[in-house]
């Protein structure tokens, strides 16, 4: 499985300051991770033009699951895609708990991206609620079921998950390295009892990774990198994280 880091800029910066940001990065990215931005979508084509050829991969926050039609709002896998997006994020805790997402709409939007040739990180993971009636795992299995449910074999190789416990994210808490570990080596036996080609998916850690926790949490066996909110904002503090731990391969 690949060693990826990526940083999810949520709603912040203006197109100037994502392509400066980016640049930022990228200029200062020694490759120990493979790793991808997220700006938001009106920064998305100048941001691709700008790395085009670069080592830097660029992912969209979002998208739809049909490429055309009647919704208002929305854009689709097919000009993510021609935009020169590498990848897409999917099913966000705050696109399913601020948004109203349901499984079942992540689960169409993984599909229709991977058919589309992007890599789609699917995001899962329990609120403080979950976790302490004892049902995180139950939770982040079935947000999995659902989210692979319409994944073909040959969609295998453009899939990564992310576990992101809700409670961890923008909080300032983090799971611990144990808690994180315990939970992708099961997120890594469901994928394997899914698809045995699935044992290359990579599995990303995000809440509140910063410099300080990254390399306790990065080097844990089944945690392949980390999805970054907060300190993906400012070079100073991403750079650290990426340039970090393991070598890309």
């Amino acid at each position: 499985m690949s060693k990826l880091v990526v940083g999810n800029w949520k709603l912040h910066f203006d197109l100037e300051e994502s392509v400066s940001l980016a640049k930022e990065i990228g200029a200062g990215n020694k490759g120990n991770y493979i790793t991808g931005v997220a700006p938001v979508f009106t920064s998305l084509a100048s941001v691709c033009k700008e790395n085009a050829g670069s080592k830097l991969r660029i992912y969209a926050q979002n998208c739809h699951w049909e490429n055309s039609g009647a919704f208002t709002g929305a854009i689709s896998p097919r000009v993510l895609k021609n935009l020169g997006c590498h990848g897409v994020i999917i099913g966000h805790s705050e696109r399913r708990h601020v948004f109203g997402e349901t499984d079942e709409m992540i689960s169409k939007k993984v599909a229709a991206a991977i058919s589309e040739g992007l890599e789609v990180i699917l995001c899962v993971g329990e609120t403080l609620a979950e976790r302490d009636a004892g049902n995180a795992n139950a939770t982040v299995k079935a947000q999995l079921d659902s989210g692979l449910s319409n994944v073909s074999d040959a969609g295998i190789e453009r899939l990564v998950v992310a576990y992101e416990p809700v409670w961890a994210i923008g909080t300032g808490k983090t799971a611990t390295p144990e808690i994180a570990q315990a939970m992708h080596q099961g997120i890594r036996a469901q994928l394997i009892a899914w698809n045995n080609k699935a044992k290359s998916v990579s599995i990303l850690y995000g809440g509140s990774v910063k410099p300080a926790n990254c390399k306790a949490l990065l080097s844990q066996p089944d945690i392949d990198g980390a999805l970054v909110g907060g300190a993906s904002l400012k070079a100073d503090t991403f750079l650290p994280i990426v340039n970090s731990g393991h070598i890309a391969k």
